[in-house]
């Protein structure tokens, strides 16, 4: 299995089977990411800004939802999986943070934290970079254009995660290709 970090933040390769070695890679790779913006990782649950818990995703297609669907059929890429690690900063209640890793889907076109619990389709609440070589990250700030089009709280999201979920999207499923319901890391 080999890795590849680059400048832009990182891209990697999976083998099949190798779903435990790549979480801990994630997670090292995740670690030096939030030690480079000055962020801590304690035992058991990584905080961010020394306070702010650090919410996780488990992305897969398994987890897409249509609308209208009643039947259990598979609408995201069955395939495709990936993680999302979402933060706030202390000092700042209106910034957000996040980390995004997707593989064995096509090029994303976009990505999204939207509101909804698990197995329930909800409005986008945060724009998020689009993961098209496999990974994004960034920060985004309340009143930030076209970041929050439903102008949520950066607080309400971080104080509620099981009511949010990320959601990659591309041109093969465009209504979701991975999803994942936000909870606290640990």
């Amino acid at each position: 299995m080999q890795w590849e970090v680059t400048a832009e933040g990182g891209r990697s390769a999976f083998d099949e089977g190798h779903t435990h070695m790549r979480k801990k890679m994630l997670l090292a790779v995740t670690t030096a990411t939030f030690a480079a913006a000055g962020l801590a990782v304690t035992a058991g649950v990584a905080t961010a800004g020394h306070s702010n818990i650090v919410l996780e995703a488990d992305l897969n297609g398994r987890s897409e939802v249509a609308n209208g669907v009643t039947n259990n059929r598979n609408v995201g890429d069955p395939n495709g999986r990936g993680e999302a690690y979402v933060f706030g900063i202390d000092g700042d209640a209106t910034t957000l943070c996040y980390v995004l890793t997707v593989d064995k889907i096509e090029p994303a076109t976009a990505a999204h934290i939207h509101e909804g619990a698990r197995g329930e389709n909800g409005p986008v609440v945060a724009s998020l970079a689009a993961p098209a070589d496999g990974n994004a990250a960034d920060c985004l700030t309340e009143g930030e254009a076209g970041k929050f089009p439903t102008n949520e709280k950066v607080a309400d999201i971080l104080a509620d995660p099981s009511n949010y979920y990320v959601n990659v999207h591309n041109a093969e499923y465009p209504g979701g290709a991975i999803r994942g319901q936000l909870s606290p890391q640990g």
